[in-house]
């Protein structure tokens, strides 16, 4: 059984940035109606439970076809967000020089480059989705995925990822997904992505 992690910080930690009530909306509902769903759809499927959820969306031919769209939905939502509370925090934190740093710029150009594309593809992203950094046989690559689509299933590896869902944002900008994007460059845990980096 797939379970909800825990946030490693209060839901009120990421304040003024991302709201407490939204924290508790994000995480303690959509984000555990992902596990809910995922364990139901894998309930005849002990096999399949054993794996774990990134596993399961790297590979989704292998899915029955009768839960493979449950699977990439509910499988993708649970990992994306499993992702996304980690590479936040309330600790203010700068990427320091080093080899995420390097590899920043020799992809985009620096920092306040990446930060301007990256933000550019959340902003681009038509509806619901997310925006990513993910590396791979290439470097490093900006993507970004609709739904809860997970880079894993492209061979990807995300290390910094960017929730653009409406529920992710709206009861504090309604309809200003810009302003949620800038606010939340203030929250991002840049040591953490650097870990995932070097993972």
């Amino acid at each position: 059984m797939f379970t909800l992690p825990d946030l490693p910080y209060p839901e009120s930690a990421l304040e003024p940035y991302i709201d407490e009530e939204t924290m508790k909306i994000h995480h303690g509902k959509h984000h555990a109606a992902y596990v809910q769903n995922l364990n139901d759809a894998l309930k005849d499927f002990p096999e399949l439970s054993a794996k774990k959820t990134e596993e399961l969306i790297a590979d989704l031919e292998v899915i029955p076809e009768g839960i493979r769209t449950k699977v990439r939905n509910q499988g993708g939502g649970h990992a994306n967000h499993s992702l996304f509370w980690t590479i936040m925090s309330p600790s203010k934190s700068a990427l320091k020089e080093g080899t995420l740093m390097e590899e920043l710029k020799k992809t985009f150009g620096d920092l306040a480059a990446f930060q301007e594309k990256f933000s550019a593809a959340a902003m681009g992203r038509f509806g619901s989705g997310w925006a990513w950094l993910v590396k791979g046989e290439d470097g490093l690559e900006i993507l970004d995925t609709s739904n809860q689509d997970s880079p894993i299933s492209l061979g990807k590896d995300p290390i910094l990822a960017l929730d653009v869902w409406e529920h992710a944002y709206y009861l504090k900008y309604q309809n200003r997904r810009a302003d949620y994007i800038k606010a939340w460059w203030n929250v991002v845990d840049w040591p953490q992505v650097e870990r995932l980096f070097k993972f």
